[in-house]
């Protein structure tokens, strides 16, 4: 976590931007990649600064060093979202995805196969890497933190365009096209269904040191949870995720199974809809068909809305209630036959050192108090959204708002995600 001081001594001079390095992907300002190093570079404007850090304030999210605005992502659709695309939406984007772009002969063949046979829109281009160096210089004045879809055949021809482009933008595996003559080449949902070559490529952009996310369609490798362990094991950084028909539930157990970034994609285009994938593990969601100026603009209002009333944009069912591992944070002693004792079981974490794990995260803050709660803290305490005369006084005399208290339970959320995925595995070729 930050200290709160810092941002004052930035509020002081707003021509400062806060970066972090040399991480890529960051939530509450916890890396998942790598120590916390803070340096401050120069050059935001005044005014889009203290947007910016409002946003992280809202929902502490940072990709390739930049805050990203708002949890909503443009998704990549063949032929269609490019930067051209992308600029006319930006205002509700905080990152988007241009593609697919072929970046081999095998999947260009496959690209002019599909348009021949199909009438798919397609990419078609001589040189993708020049194509990508002017689509990526369209986003140079905007918010929205680029990431572009690739389909590749070896680790080589991904790591050759990383080499080029740098480490500025997310290169996103596309091991989501489910077109037979994609397959056939090697790319797309082929990956899906060979592992050990995905987790190859996934190893060799990461050995450019940039951010990898996979686009992968949800139901088809054996075992999708087994599939997002041998990405995070191989160094991917973001699992975007077509949940198809699977909902909540799918992306629950992708959750408790690793901690990437994960992104939820499919008919996500109300905000009951956005709100049941954050609340079941999502920390973004993306649209792709749906993504016009209305929808985005009402989804990315409400969620802004939610967030400053809640103080959790995301936050987590309780795990009596359908939660994932991240609603541990509001879970009582494991005193008695619920949930939580499975899921302790489950994840190997020893009732003693659950109760400790609690206590010591809490320790000097306001969730230590409580007295007049169930079990003496705060720590035990549940969502505001469950009626409780007990926690609601003790925020009450204590001066703490909901808002607040669902930060600080936030916080200790990411305590607990740290513990339970404590250390990358090793890497064991998937």
């Amino acid at each position: 976590m930050i200290p709160g001081f810092f941002f004052h001594f930035l509020a002081t001079f707003p021509f400062l931007t806060l970066m972090k390095f040399p991480s890529h992907i960051t939530r509450r300002g916890r890396s998942l990649c790598a120590p916390d190093e803070w340096k401050v570079l120069f050059p935001f404007p005044v005014n889009r600064y203290e947007l910016m850090m409002d946003a992280f304030g809202r929902f502490g999210l940072l990709i390739n060093d930049r805050v990203v605005k708002t949890p909503i992502a443009l998704a990549s659709m063949a032929g269609v979202v490019d930067a051209a695309y992308v600029l006319e939406r930006q205002e509700n984007a905080g990152l988007a995805f241009i593609g697919g772009y072929c970046i081999d002969a095998p999947t260009m063949d496959a690209a002019k196969i599909v348009v021949a046979d199909g009438g798919r829109r397609e990419f078609l281009v001589d040189n993708p890497v020049e194509e990508l160096k002017t689509q990526l210089a369209m986003f140079k004045d905007t918010h929205v933190i680029p990431g572009i879809n690739l389909r590749g055949t070896t680790p080589a021809a991904f790591a050759a365009v990383a080499k080029e482009l740098g480490d500025s933008v997310v290169y996103e595996i596309d091991a989501h096209c489910r077109q037979p003559p994609m397959i056939a080449a090697g790319c797309g949902e082929y990956y899906l269904k060979n592992p050990r070559e995905l987790c190859a490529v996934i190893r060799a952009l990461k050995a450019e040191e940039v951010t990898v996310s996979v686009k992968i369609r949800a139901g088809i490798a054996q075992d999708d949870r087994q599939l997002a362990i041998d990405c995070w094991k191989a160094g991917a950084d973001i699992l975007h995720i077509d949940l198809m028909d699977f909902g909540a539930a799918k992306l629950r157990q992708i959750r408790n199974s690793c901690p990437l970034l994960l992104i939820a994609n499919n008919t996500i285009n109300t905000f009951d809809r956005m709100r049941e994938m954050l609340s079941h593990g999502a920390d973004m969601v993306s649209l792709a068909r749906h993504a016009d100026e209305r929808t985005l603009s009402g989804l990315d209002a409400a969620i802004t809305r939610y967030a400053d009333e809640d103080g959790w944009y995301n936050s987590p069912k309780q795990l009596c209630r359908g939660g994932d591992v991240r609603a541990l944070t509001f879970c009582c002693m494991p005193v008695k036959e619920c949930p939580l004792i499975p899921t302790l079981a489950r994840i190997g974490m020893p009732r003693e050192d659950y109760i400790q794990m609690k206590l010591g995260a809490v320790r000097d803050t306001p969730l230590e108090g409580g007295k007049q709660t169930c079990f003496g803290s705060l720590a035990w305490c549940c969502k505001t959204s469950s009626p409780c005369m007990f926690r609601d006084m003790t925020l009450k005399t204590s001066g703490l708002s909901k808002k607040e208290y669902m930060r600080l339970k936030r916080d200790l959320s990411d305590t607990i995600m740290s513990r339970v995925f404590h250390d990358v595995p090793p890497d064991d070729q998937c």
